[in-house]
């Protein structure tokens, strides 16, 4: 309320405002529950969460209210479609693990990236009944996942905690990690066991593991996504990864705070004119600074820009592919 530059506002790369009091004025009528143009036009990017200095979660908010007003960024049988696809299977069954346990959420298509030194000893677990659901705040269906996340951390409990002998659970997205800390801590969610992030793991078995690294010594450009606006700090520990294997992460107009949506989210909302206008801004912002790797950590990301950079001579890459290569493998 008292807050005098309406950051969450004010810096969106995607509205417009004449100035701070007509920023003021619609963040207000959204602090109400009134109508207001953003929850029409919100791209559902995330960067408020991190433009705001008091944590005040502009962000959650604004979703919660999109869903009371039914203003939905995607087509309504889209977005009921998707629910009943990403809905929990119900067929999980106890599996035996030991730490590090990694959580894959739902891409059992890159458990495969969980190998080699880095990864040594690890268990992973995968599926619909772990899926973190944090992708409904692209959906206006904050509901959803007050609904679904209680069950999920309850199946990663019961199903493969408890009995591990381990209480730590290394979050290969930021999707995970940014569920279990920010939306847990900001919907009231108990969290039983300890979330790590996946930069958190490898910075610290890089200090495990320094003899053994190879430095890339090449130029990269890193896509942020959307989900660590919600955990900003695990930015700077990227930044501490990439200089442990002499990845230099090129300055560029659209990265850290700056950056912008692959395109993937606006797509998926049928809004391709915006989806292409992102995907041509940020591969020639990417081009503009002769990198050779195009680093990606959210798996959606990489999906909507991995085939576009490749055929303009980037090669797409995960973080934790980047630094395997550096560890010889």
């Amino acid at each position: 309320m008292n807050c005098e530059t309406i950051d969450c506002l004010m810096k969106c790369q995607y509205l417009s405002f004449a100035d701070i009091a007509e920023a003021r004025e619609e963040k207000l009528k959204i602090n109400d529950g009134k109508d207001s143009r953003v929850l029409e036009q919100c791209l559902t990017c995330y960067a408020c969460q991190e433009y705001c200095p008091y944590d005040n979660n502009p962000f959650y908010l604004l979703v919660e209210r999109q869903e009371e007003k039914g203003i939905l960024p995607a087509p309504k049988p889209i977005i009921e479609e998707q629910l009943r696809m990403m809905a929990p299977k119900g067929r999980i069954t106890k599996q035996a693990v030991s730490g590090p346990v990694v959580d894959m959420c739902a891409f059992p298509m890159l458990t495969g990236c969980v190998r080699g030194k880095l990864f040594e000893g690890a268990s992973t677990i995968v599926g619909m009944d772990v899926f973190c659901n944090i992708m409904w705040l692209h959906f206006a269906k904050n509901s959803t996942i007050r609904q679904r996340v209680p069950q999920m951390i309850d199946n990663i409990m019961s199903f493969y905690l408890a009995d591990s002998g381990t209480n730590e659970l290394v979050c290969f997205h930021d999707e995970c990690y940014g569920t279990y800390t920010s939306v847990a801590d900001a919907y009231g969610v108990e969290v039983p066991f300890k979330p790590i992030h996946q930069f958190d793991y490898i910075n610290q078995r890089l200090n495990d593991l320094a003899d053994a690294v190879k430095p890339i010594n090449a130029k990269i450009v890193y896509q942020r996504p959307c989900s660590n606006r919600l955990v900003p700090r695990t930015d700077q520990v990227l930044d501490e990864i990439f200089e442990k294997i002499r990845a230099q992460r090129v300055p560029r107009k659209y990265d850290r705070e700056n950056a912008l949506c692959c395109g993937g989210v606006p797509r998926a909302h049928q809004r391709d004119e915006l989806a292409d206008e992102l995907v041509e801004k940020n591969i020639k912002d990417m081009l503009s600074v002769g990198a050779t790797y195009c680093v990606f950590n959210c798996p959606f990301c990489m999906a909507t820009l991995g085939q576009e950079v490749a055929e303009q001579g980037l090669m797409p890459i995960l973080v934790s592919d980047l630094v395997q290569i550096a560890l010889g493998e």
